[in-house]
């Protein structure tokens, strides 16, 4: 067999698209353990913002809307600082690397993941309690800026060129995992204790045990490495007399890729946390659905749209990256008059439908993105970038999507003018996506080449 592979080595394409690393499957394990780790905080405080944070940690006013939209606001606080902390993950990962930004960035959302469990509630300290809450979720915030980044570009850098759409996307399914381990929990809770003491003090034992995920995660990130290409990168940067600031550099030469990544993100990420954040509200409040059915169905969901990310991930390596993507934002714009009337019906297995097939159409547009966005910027500055774009993104998008959901609802008694609000996302992103280049199999030694490229002939 080696003799034969030596033989047809002049026929065997280049070396980047030919080999898989050893150790790339360790290298996804790394990356998607941290995301794992995100989403399971993630969900714990969409679910917690409906079921317990309004009536916990916010003043009463007789009305039950009045405390989850108080929650919900507190939901949105948490992205902005995401922007902020994917500048400066960024920043120290092109600077410094990947593995260790990634790293220090899992310890933080644990401790404060941890400590959001240990709060006292309204009624033990006033509004010191909303004030502490609000704290650890910029901090935490902040920490989860530098996370996709990383995670993504750890595996991108690994992966060979004709199957980065795959192994990309995997970190991807660290979102449903995620959810996957916090409906565990919180179903494991909510069954096991009368709902009384689920709701007193049973959904903190969920939020410690996130120091389990955080550690296992850690551990695993111990034993991978940066990719040679960055490695070659950061040589290069340190011989560069006249480099500047990696964040000056992506929004002077790479500002319209930002503007496209960031519109890109808008269909997903507003559909995302309609589907899996709002729902659980809409479910409650409008369909009459017991916390346990909710948590049941959601986790049902959850396990499909897992498998459905490296699928789609995988198409974008075969038909494309923006063919797959355009489907999936179209399919946005209808999901709300489809999927809130299969809601109503109040029949299990039709609300479950509603829910996947929202998460499958969601699938089409996340999965792509992670390679697409690792073939539109170059190395020296891609964690800087990839961050800027994914985070500041929710700021505009996903963060106020649970808000705006529920307070149309409010004031429209209906659905419709969700489905609308969805229509508008999704036209942003398919202008966003109709303006970017097919990057399928492109390698990332060429994104290098051609950015250097262009640069120069801007600075002559």
């Amino acid at each position: 067999m080696a003799n034969q592979s030596v033989l047809n080595a002049g026929s065997l394409p280049p070396p980047d698209v030919q080999k898989a690393p050893s150790g790339l499957r360790r290298v996804v394990a790394a990356a998607m353990v941290g995301t794992v780790a995100e989403w399971y905080e993630f969900f714990l405080y969409g679910t917690a913002s409906a079921l317990v944070f309004g009536t916990h940690f916010f003043k009463q006013t007789g009305n039950p809307i009045d405390g989850v939209l108080a929650a919900f606001a507190l939901y949105a606080v948490g992205f902005a600082a995401r922007p902020i902390g994917g500048l400066v993950f960024g920043h120290f990962g092109d600077k410094i690397g990947r593995k260790q930004l990634l790293q220090l960035s899992l310890i933080v959302v644990g401790i404060t993941t941890f400590l959001m469990g240990c709060l006292p509630t309204f009624d033990q300290i006033g509004y010191w309690a909303p004030v502490l809450l609000v704290t650890l979720r910029l901090i935490q915030g902040f920490a989860f800026g530098g996370e996709w980044g990383g995670a993504i570009i750890l595996v991108s850098e690994h992966s060979p060129d004709n199957r980065r759409g795959f192994w990309a996307s995997w970190p991807q399914a660290g979102v449903p995992a995620g959810n996957l381990v916090a409906t565990l929990v919180l179903l494991g809770l909510s069954s096991w204790l009368p709902e009384e003491s689920f709701l007193s003090w049973g959904w903190r034992v969920a939020f410690w045990f996130s120091a389990v995920v955080v550690l296992i995660g850690y551990w695993i990130r111990t034993r991978v490495d940066d990719a040679p290409i960055f490695k070659e990168a950061l040589a290069k940067q340190a011989l560069d007399e006249n480099k500047q600031l990696g964040v000056v550099e992506v929004l002077r030469y790479h500002w319209r890729s930002v503007l496209i990544g960031i519109g890109a993100r808008f269909a997903e990420n507003i559909l995302y946390y309609i589907v899996v954040t709002f729902s659980i509200t809409y479910l409650k409040l409008v369909v009459d659905v017991d916390t346990t059915r909710i948590l049941l169905l959601m986790f049902g969901a959850h396990a499909v749209h897992f498998f459905l990310i490296p699928l789609m991930g995988y198409l974008s390596d075969i038909i494309g990256r923006k063919p797959v993507y355009l489907v999936g934002a179209v399919l946005t714009a209808f999901w709300g008059f489809i999927g809130f009337p299969m809601m109503d019906t109040g029949n299990d297995w039709i609300i479950m439908a509603a829910i996947v097939l929202g998460l499958a159409i969601e699938s089409m547009t996340y999965a792509p993105y992670s390679a697409l966005m690792a073939e539109m910027f170059p190395t020296r500055i891609r964690y800087t970038a990839l961050s800027l774009c994914y985070q500041f993104a929710p700021l505009l998008a996903g963060s106020l999507a649970p808000l705006i959901a529920l307070s149309l609802l409010n004031a429209y008694d209906s659905s419709i003018p969700i489905s609308l609000y969805l229509v508008v996302a999704a036209v942003i992103s398919i202008v966003a996506v109709s303006l970017t280049k097919e990057t399928k199999g492109k390698s990332l030694r060429e994104v290098d080449e051609e950015s250097a490229e262009r640069i120069a002939s801007l600075k002559k």
